[in-house]
């Protein structure tokens, strides 16, 4: 495994890090055995920068980290989020990003973790009901308090940001970006290069679809991207298609769909540092190896080429998702 360093800190992360929540959350049936067998495998390759959240599957996702963290500590840079207040009628969860409910949401981490301190703490999203200045000045008591170690936000925008970051520094910055996602590409990704934070790249193989394995025909009923633009039937023929020719690059290459993604992100920067999720240790090996793969200037360019002939991918959130995304 190679590494990056976190923001201006001078931490070592791995350079592709861990996204826990499909383990159990969101995608297709859990299975708690393997989802572990995950934890511990990416321990055995060196990746030890885990991403959770309180709200994935209403906080077993942290439980199940919570499993493995307290022997490894010292093994893990464990990142969590706060901020979604989970619903106790059946109802949508809310946003809350008040310095009242941030008080509380660290503490259930805390416990659920089974940790003293939690490495990076992110606001889940940005609250419009909440002065950005107010929740970063919460967050930063978290810090002083010791329960905390390093601030990020996430899907937050560059103005955001920057107020965030003017009242205790931002470590890190978590947003979607992968080949096919690429709107922080003109303001939030050039920012934090210039403030120094990190950029964590969620979803970076598009939620499976540039792995060229994904037959979305047969995903279970209550998975997530059965609701969102991109995984409908309107642009399946262009994704498939898309898919085989990121595919065919890849074999060319002498790695699979999803390494070549994978290195394309990590091309972008230094400052950024892919999370792809999986409940399968077979696709994190797969991952993890993705960091021994160099990419030349010809390469990016077929990459984008590709691209340019298959355009037609769809919107990668629908209405409901979008409205918790800040573009203030």
């Amino acid at each position: 495994m190679r590494y990056r360093t976190l923001a201006t800190a001078g931490i070592p992360i791995s350079a592709i890090g861990l996204g826990c929540m499909v383990i159990n959350h969101g995608y297709g049936i859990p299975d708690e055995k393997e989802g572990l067998a995950v934890l511990e495998e990416a321990l055995e390759l060196g990746v030890n920068f885990w991403d959770t959240a309180d709200i994935y599957a209403n906080g077993r996702n942290e439980e199940l980290v919570g499993k493995i963290l307290p022997a490894r500590r010292d093994k893990i840079f464990i990142a969590t989020k706060f901020g979604f207040r989970p619903a106790t009628d059946g109802g949508a969860n809310t946003l809350d990003c008040s310095p009242a409910y941030i008080r509380e949401a660290v503490e259930r981490s805390l416990k659920r973790l089974k940790t003293d301190v939690i490495d990076l703490y992110y606001a889940h999203r940005i609250d419009p009901g909440v002065p950005v200045e107010d929740m970063v000045g919460a967050m930063a008591d978290l810090v002083r308090a010791g329960k905390v170690r390093f601030l990020g936000l996430s899907e937050a925008s560059a103005n955001s940001i920057r107020r965030a970051h003017a009242v205790h520094p931002v470590s890190a910055l978590q947003s979607e970006y992968s080949l096919l996602t690429r709107g922080v590409e003109q303001d939030v990704l050039p920012l934090c290069k210039e403030l120094g934070i990190t950029f964590v790249a969620f979803s970076p193989l598009a939620r499976g679809l540039v792995t060229d394995t994904l037959n979305i025909d047969e995903l279970p009923a209550g998975d997530f991207r059965r609701s969102l633009p991109r995984y409908q039937k309107t642009y399946e023929e262009n994704n498939r298609n898309l898919a085989h020719a990121i595919a065919a690059l890849a074999q060319a290459k002498g790695c699979t769909a999803a390494q070549l993604s994978l290195a394309w992100l990590l091309a972008q920067g230094e400052h950024i540092v892919p999370i792809p999720g999986t409940k399968r240790v077979k696709y994190l090996r797969e991952n993890a190896a993705a960091t021994e793969i160099r990419l030349t200037p010809a390469d990016i360019q077929a990459l984008q080429a590709v691209l340019d002939r298959f355009p037609n991918t769809g919107d990668r959130y629908n209405e409901a998702a979008y409205k918790y995304v800040d573009k203030s």
